[in-house]
């Protein structure tokens, strides 16, 4: 059963490089480079599903898969150094005339040759005496003599042949093998369809396409929190353009100027410091008023009363 996608990075038995792209194990399989087999599971599915999933890109698994692929791309590397080295170290021996097996080879032929003279010296003597029998014993040790010292001159040493061989190779800039220069195209055709060479060619598209979305993100990450700080400053910019500051409260300027507007506006709206002026001026009009009016009734009473007690009178 396959797992939820949101399940996926948590299962530790899934290779997290083969969910990047690819495993590097599956690429240099019975090369020198073998990295040996991974343990962990390699499935097309877990991948599609890593993909479509919300950790995405998430997790850091693209991360630690550059990084391991950076290694390997640091040891090949190394490798290549090293085959420059080699070749140049050769070069030189052969240019500054190093004594290597060949100077052996010349000492011993130097030495047949005096031994050979000497035999041949005493050959000599021996046919001057008459010993005949003997100075045809030693011509036959000067003639094996002889022998030796020429197959000592016309071959050449091992080392020698290799370090000439060394002369004409170069060194693979991709994988580090040495490969000799103008050789057949179709030995050429195979290494650069090999294994090692193919698998070190993928890792180095891979980090380099790996470097430029890493930079591409970081752009748009940028990009998006420029973006988001121009928002809220559009938002704050609007609310002080209303009048209103952070969290849409009025701010008061405490100046004279301010106090005086401010007091006439609570007084137009009834409020504010005004309130009381305004209140007890109406109150006192509206008092005086009902006492003008009171006093008026209280006279016409006193009037009509005045009046019913003439005509009790008069009666």
């Amino acid at each position: 059963m396959i797992p939820n996608a949101h399940r996926l990075p948590r299962i530790l038995s899934v290779c997290k490089y083969y969910l990047c792209d690819f495993c590097p194990a599956e690429l240099f399989t019975n090369t020198r480079s073998d990295l040996g087999p991974c343990e962990k599971i390699h499935d097309e599915n877990l991948r599609k599903m890593y993909e479509k999933s919300s950790r995405f890109m998430k997790e850091g698994y693209e991360r630690d898969f550059l990084r391991y692929l950076q290694s390997l791309l640091a040891e090949v590397e190394r490798r290549i150094r090293r085959g420059h080295a080699r070749l140049a170290l050769s070069q030189a021996q052969q240019n500054s005339g190093a004594p290597g097996p060949s100077g052996k080879n010349e000492e011993k032929s130097q030495v047949l040759t005096t031994k050979i003279e000497e035999l041949v010296l005493q050959i000599e003597e021996l046919g001057s005496e008459g010993r005949v029998e003997e100075a045809q014993g030693m011509m036959k040790l000067v003639e094996q003599l002889k022998e030796e010292r020429e197959q000592l001159n016309s071959t050449p040493s091992t080392i020698e042949s290799f370090a000439a061989q060394e002369k004409q190779m170069e060194v693979c800039e991709v994988c580090g093998a040495f490969l000799i220069v103008g050789d057949a195209q179709s030995r050429v055709d195979d290494h650069l369809m090999g294994k090692q060479h193919m698998g070190y060619a993928k890792i180095k598209a891979t980090v380099e396409e790996l470097k430029v979305r890493r930079k591409r993100e970081r752009k748009s990450e940028k990009r998006r929190r420029r973006e988001s700080g121009r928002r809220r400053g559009n938002v704050s910019g609007r609310g002080r353009g209303n009048g209103t500051g952070a969290g849409g409260v009025t701010p008061t300027a405490d100046t004279p100027a301010a106090r005086q507007t401010a007091a006439g506006a609570a007084q137009e709206t009834g409020r504010g410091p005004g309130v009381r002026n305004v209140t007890g001026s109406a109150a006192g009009a509206q008092l005086s008023q009902l006492l003008d009016t009171r006093a008026e009734n209280v006279q016409s009473n006193i009037y009509f009363v005045f009046k019913i007690y003439l005509f009790d009178m008069l009666l």
